[in-house]
């Protein structure tokens, strides 16, 4: 929902209302066949919602299994405030699911994965999903991954030595259970994630550079600059599919990311999530910038 201006505790009304599959599992595969990948969603969904997210991804040409559920999947909200710039989400919590449709779940999950060249694993837990879910799905998985999770789900799946981790800095903070507000700090917290098993860990903030480590060292990804920020939702997920899709195609991890950082670059000025347009994206991974660091008395 888009506001010319808006005012908590008012009367406020629309100037723009659009309704589509959304989430981030649904945002990487809509991304994914953006850039003219050929990808499988898999997911866990029920009621109305799942009825017409199947329909949408029929429209665009995406391969959706949708595991059914008893309970209906979750509506969310996300407001525009044209006036300020500012996103909110108005997010429900996510039914939980019964021990046979995550069985069915896991099932459907190692069909799908068999043959592929990357996967992507995103999002949070329902209610009554263990958290090592993501260390069992990998434990199926026989080609590069990419782990977009937090807290003990992402720490359960390092010892799968997932090629890329990519929390945000607030995400990276919850999950080693610690404030990183210096940057010795948040250096030492991608260490632990490195120590424990992931190839490369990223850690965005926003639309500043984003900090990566891996097996070469240390390295700060420059965004290019945007005229115009619509909405910055998804974009997380954009990165994440740009990355997988480079893999795919052979890429490796840096340039890869030059090009994840690109799709997501492009999400920004979009009004729905994972829309991209390739020429586009081609044009803005160009002008993402990425330096080698040198790290000296703790300090990146």
């Amino acid at each position: 929902m888009r506001f010319a201006s808006l005012e908590p505790g008012e009367v406020n009304r629309a100037s723009d209302v659009q309704c589509c599959a959304s989430g981030k599992v649904l945002n990487v595969a809509v991304a994914l066949g953006a850039l003219g990948a050929m990808s499988r969603a898999v997911t866990v969904m029920g009621g109305a919602t799942a009825g017409w997210t199947a329909a949408e991804f029929r429209g665009l040409g995406i391969d959706l299994v949708a595991v059914p559920t008893a309970a209906d999947t979750r509506c969310c909200t996300t407001l525009l405030d044209d006036a300020t710039g500012r996103t909110t989400e108005l997010v429900e919590s996510a039914p939980p699911i019964t021990p046979d449709e995550l069985a069915r779940f896991v099932a459907a999950y190692e069909g799908a994965v068999a043959g592929a060249a990357a996967v992507v694993l995103s999002g949070s837990l329902p209610a009554g999903t263990p958290v090592t879910i993501y260390r069992d799905l990998l434990e199926r998985t026989s080609c590069p991954a990419i782990v977009d999770a937090r807290g003990p789900e992402l720490l359960a799946a390092l010892p799968c030595r997932p090629l890329l981790v990519k929390p945000n800095r607030e995400e990276l903070a919850r999950t080693v259970g610690r404030p990183l507000a210096a940057a010795a700090d948040l250096r030492v917290a991608m260490e632990e994630l490195r120590a424990q098993g992931a190839e490369w860990v990223l850690v965005t903030d926003g639309a500043k550079p984003a900090l990566v480590l891996g097996p070469v060292g240390w390295f700060r990804i420059v965004p290019p600059r945007l005229e115009r920020i619509v909405n910055p939702i998804g974009c997380g997920d954009c990165l994440a599919a740009g990355f997988a899709e480079a893999i795919s195609r052979g890429l490796e991890p840096l340039e890869a990311l030059r090009f994840g950082m690109g799709c997501a670059a492009f999400n920004c000025g979009t009004l729905l999530a994972g829309r991209l347009e390739r020429p586009a994206v081609d044009r803005l991974a160009g002008a993402v910038e990425i330096a080698g660091i040198t790290v000296a008395n703790g300090k990146p």
